[in-house]
């Protein structure tokens, strides 16, 4: 539980500095961009790596807090397909990302809600809840600050079309082989 812990603080810490320190970023990133940027990345993969071990060692004997209402099954993968339109969005600026103005957190959202509701184990709530509590309070934090360019693509319907076109083709890549192989859980049988 330890590594899962200080997996999520650390993966989320690099990822809330925006959120807690905005103007500290910014400095970091005028002083050595480059710097900052391989600090960040190697801190979010270090908390990564603790949060799949953390996450994969709890799995083992787990700890019941809930049971998942399984039946609910068919609307998670509803909330899956979208989440992976929406974390799409940013790259490709459409219509989809103008409305929807941060579709990345909310796929966040989507992804720990949804599984939030089928799974009801320790490692599943701190993992999933905490993402969950991390997006919503990313997502409530940018009503008060600059958004950035993630992509320099020009806005377009086509964005759009190759947004949804890849983000189902990804949806169905990780239902049919990666989920089960990237997590062990198989969801095709």
């Amino acid at each position: 539980m330890v590594s899962l812990i200080l997996g999520l603080v650390l993966f989320l810490g690099v990822h809330s500095i925006s959120i807690i320190a905005p103007a500290y970023r910014e400095t970091l990133v005028t002083k050595n961009e480059k710097a900052y940027k391989a600090a960040y990345a190697l801190l979010s993969l270090l908390g990564l790596y603790l949060v799949v071990a953390g996450y994969g060692a709890l799995r083992v004997e787990p700890s019941v807090i809930y049971l998942g209402v399984q039946s609910l099954r068919p609307l998670v993968s509803i909330l899956m397909l979208v989440g992976f339109i929406l974390f799409l969005a940013p790259y490709f600026p459409g219509k989809i990302k103008s409305v929807t103005k941060n579709p990345q957190l909310l796929s966040v959202i989507l992804w720990a809600c949804s599984h939030l509701l089928v799974n009801g184990n320790v490692a599943e709530v701190l993992l999933f809840g905490s993402f969950l509590l991390w997006a919503v309070v990313d997502l409530i934090s940018m009503k008060k600050r600059q958004q950035r360019v993630v992509s320099p693509l020009k806005d377009s319907w086509i964005n759009d079309v190759l947004v949804v076109v890849v983000g189902t083709a990804v949806f169905a890549l990780f239902v049919v082989f990666l989920h089960g192989y990237l997590i062990g859980v198989p969801l095709m049988s």
